[in-house]
C-alpha cells in the first residue's frame, strides 16, 4: 500500500478539475473555445483508450491476487471514469463525433495499442500469471496514452485540452513506475 500512496494521489489529481494557470479547467468547454484537428484526434482517441483501461482495470480489481493490484486498478477505474466524461462533454460542446472515422489515427500516432485479442488473452490468466499479465499490458497501454498526450501537447490548441494533456502525461508516467515497481516486487 506504501508504494500506491502516490498513484493514488496523481489519480485523484488528474480526475479532479483544479485551477491551470489560475483558471479553473471546465467540465465542458466553452462551445465558442478555440480547438483544432489534433484536440479532437486527441480525444477521440482518448475516450477509446481510457474504454480499453476501464475493461482492463475492471477485470484486475476482481481478479488480481495482490491488494496493491486491486488499488491501483480501483485508483485507475475512478480516475478514467471521470476523464472519459470530460472528454465527451468537451467534444460535445464542440459538436465533434466522439469516435474518429476508421483510419484517421495519423494525426497522434496508431489507434490505441491494446487489442481485444491481448484483452481477452487477460481474461483467461489466472493468479499470478494473470496480474503479470495485466501489469505487463498495462504498463504498454499507459505508454500510449503518454505518447498521445506528448502529441496533444505539440499540436493541439485548446488550452483545457492541453492541460488534460499534460495531466495525462504526468499521471500515467507515475502509473507506469508504481507497476514497474509492482512487477519488480
Amino acid at each position: 500500500m506504501v508504494l500506491l500512496a502516490p498513484l493514488l494521489l496523481t489519480a485523484a489529481t488528474a480526475c479532479g478539475g483544479e485551477a491551470t494557470e489560475g483558471k479553473p479547467v471546465s467540465a465542458a468547454s466553452d462551445v465558442a473555445a478555440k480547438h483544432n484537428d489534433g484536440d479532437v484526434m486527441f480525444l477521440q482517441m482518448m475516450i477509446e483508450h481510457h474504454a480499453q483501461g476501464l475493461e482492463m482495470a475492471g477485470v484486475a480489481a476482481e481478479r488480481a491476487p495482490s491488494e496493491d493490484v486491486r488499488v491501483l486498478a480501483g485508483a485507475v477505474k475512478a480516475t478514467q471514469t471521470e476523464e472519459a466524461k470530460r472528454m465527451v462533454s468537451w467534444l460535445k460542446a464542440w459538436s465533434k463525433p466522439l469516435k474518429a472515422e476508421h483510419g484517421h489515427h495519423g494525426h497522434h500516432g496508431a489507434a490505441p495499442a491494446t487489442s481485444a485479442r491481448e484483452i481477452d488473452a487477460l481474461k483467461e490468466a489466472k493468479g499470478a500469471e494473470f496480474e503479470a499479465a495485466f501489469l505487463n499490458l498495462f504498463i504498454a497501454h499507459q505508454h500510449n496514452a503518454v505518447e498521445m498526450a506528448q502529441a496533444e501537447l505539440k499540436d493541439g490548441t485548446n488550452p483545457d485540452a492541453k492541460a488534460f494533456a499534460e495531466r495525462v502525461r504526468e499521471s500515467r508516467t507515475d502509473q507506469i513506475r508504481q507497476m514497474l515497481g509492482l512487477l519488480n516486487a
